[in-house]
């Protein structure tokens, strides 16, 4: 039911919650699991997360449609608590237009989501410096522009009726490459890469 869900998340749940201070960052398939729906979703800070995710999902528009968009969920928990690595680390979405309820799939390219474990004893400053300084490159090199990386928001989860992943400390590195033409970057701490393809409406396109 993945398509359905998409076709109600692009319809009814992107203006709805960015009107209370949220942005939809990008919303896709998971084109190695095709039972998988990814997004971001992004605040301003913690205290605007709080405050934006109590008056969606006790809001009129989340209580006509939560029914629907949950019957098409088997697991909806598997969630990241993230915030960006360095001022400007984050996604740049100046000038992004969003493509209008109804167009067409994007099929340029694909975005790479590669997430990295540490130890909590590890730097993080330590981690984003060796990122900047090796993996940057050497992805560059390799086809895959790097657009993004985040890392774990130490915060506590200030919405607990939405549960995230805790107990993990994780970096997140999101890159682009033309669709199917390069191998995602990949290296040995990696814990998982996911290859997704953007929905008609994410802002993020690759």
């Amino acid at each position: 039911m993945r398509e359905e869900l998409i076709a109600l998340f692009d319809r009814e749940l992107v203006e709805s919650q960015e009107a209370l201070g949220a942005t939809i960052i990008g919303q896709f398939r998971d084109a190695r699991a095709p039972d998988r729906f990814v997004w971001l979703r992004g605040f301003s800070d913690m205290e605007s997360r709080g405050r934006a995710l109590r008056e969606f999902y006790g809001g009129p528009v989340w209580k006509r449609h939560r029914e629907t968009a949950n019957a098409t969920m088997l697991d909806s928990d598997d969630v990241l608590l993230l915030r960006p690595s360095r001022p400007g680390s984050g996604f740049r979405l100046e000038g992004v237009v969003r493509a209008p309820i109804g167009a067409p799939s994007h099929t340029g390219n694909l975005v790479f989501a590669t997430i990295y474990s540490y130890e909590p004893a590890v730097v993080k400053a330590e981690i984003v410096e060796h990122f900047e300084r090796s993996v940057i490159p050497s992805s560059e090199r390799s086809g895959n522009r790097i657009i993004a990386y985040f890392q774990t928001e130490s915060a506590p989860n200030n919405f607990p009726a939405l549960p995230v992943r805790e107990g993990e400390n994780v970096f997140v590195c999101f890159s682009t490459a033309p669709m199917r033409e390069v191998d995602p970057p990949v290296a040995p701490s990696a814990i998982a890469t996911l290859e997704l393809e953007p929905t008609a409406r994410s802002l993020v396109r690759g």
